[in-house]
């Protein structure tokens, strides 16, 4: 298989590639799944329920036949509550039958891929509507094998049908002289007996057929030596972008954090390796909080504007140490280390003439 460019699609696709398949739609996905799905439901329906469902038709086409001759029909609005009352019975007796099919079918398509809902593969696609396109589709390879495999599916699943069938033919002309009790009795055995049969084959067809869709799905999405390197190289310059952008995150908060340092009331060190920046206004905050902090390079950075600009610098190796590892810039002190703090600006406070508060 080869693109425009001809070069031959010899790759696996990426990951990229497959979500972007995915958001499109374009998923490996077995009609016959479902199919078998529901037939296993409606072989589960008529097995367990299937005499259940008769008896209350029975009873209920008796009813309604029995009321016949004494409903008041003078106008149409009669005849229409009369079939009105029919079809409501008739619905809350079928709908524990359909329940089971439309779960059936719904879990079909689930299992295949997932419970997912995108909006792309709805949007209108004028290009649908052109009828030459159209035509390509169903005269194109994919379109052929489709067909055939529909044509195969059909004379299998009529084969099994009639093989099945054909063991009652003998029995068919007795039915004349049966009740109809009787007549739903065998139609109930056939039908389970034919259905059992033909969920077997389908089940074996929607396993051929979903290997098959899997099979062409992973061909369809294969890609070009080139264009797993033009993935690559747009997924590296992103990589680059993000980089960059980190990086100037980084020395904006840099700037941020050394323009905190002049205003801070003290600076904690370890003393040479860690140092903390601390900041307290009983006004504005509950509890002192951290403006600046930094190893190696930036701690000496943070200690010499704090010296420039006459902060005190205090050694404390296990409070810088603990402060550096549990608070942010911005951040205010852990509780556990009020105490330990206090301590320290009352020290500071006094250095200054200043009484603490």
């Amino acid at each position: 298989m080869a693109d425009s460019t001809g070069q031959d699609r010899t790759e696996r696709a990426t990951g990229k590639r497959r979500v972007e398949a995915r958001k499109r739609g374009q998923v490996a996905l077995s009609r016959e799944v479902p199919s078998a799905l529901t037939l296993v439901a409606v072989l589960s329906v008529f097995y367990f329920a299937g005499s259940w469902v008769f008896d209350d038709l029975l009873r209920l086409f008796s009813r309604f036949f029995g009321q016949l001759h004494t409903a008041r029909l003078r106008t149409i609005s009669d005849a229409g509550a009369l079939a009105a009352e029919l079809f409501q019975d008739s619905f809350w007796l079928l709908a524990p039958m359909v329940l089971p099919l439309m779960v059936a079918g719904l879990v079909g398509n689930v299992m295949q891929v997932g419970l997912e809902f995108h909006v792309e593969p709805l949007a209108p696609k004028f290009s649908k509507l052109n009828p030459l396109a159209g035509a390509k589709r169903i005269f194109s390879l994919r379109g052929l094998v489709e067909m055939v495999k529909s044509m195969l599916k059909i004379g299998f699943v009529a084969l099994i049908a009639w093989s099945v069938v054909s063991g009652y033919l003998t029995e068919f002309p007795t039915l004349v002289r049966r009740d109809i009790g009787s007549i739903w009795e065998f139609t109930h055995t056939a039908a389970v007996r034919i259905i059992f049969y033909v969920c077997l084959a389908m089940i074996v067809l929607a396993v051929l057929d979903y290997g098959y869709q899997r099979w062409q799905h992973e061909k369809s999405l294969r890609m070009t030596k080139q264009e797993v390197k033009d993935e690559r190289k747009q997924a590296e310059g992103d990589q680059q972008v993000k980089s960059r952008i980190r990086s100037l995150q980084r020395q904006a908060a840099y700037r941020r954090m050394i323009t905190e340092v002049p205003k801070a009331d003290v600076v904690i060190t370890n003393p040479t390796h860690l140092a903390v920046a601390l900041r307290f206004d009983p006004a504005e905050m509950a509890a002192p909080r951290v403006v600046a902090k930094g190893a190696d390079h930036l701690a000496e950075r943070i200690r010499d504007i704090a010296r420039a600009h006459n902060v005190p610098l205090v050694e404390n190796k296990p409070l810088a140490q603990a402060l550096y590892k549990l608070a942010e810039p911005g951040d205010t002190i852990p509780v556990d280390l009020y105490r330990a703090v206090a301590e320290v600006l009352a020290y500071v406070y006094r250095l200054k003439g200043k009484h603490a508060l």
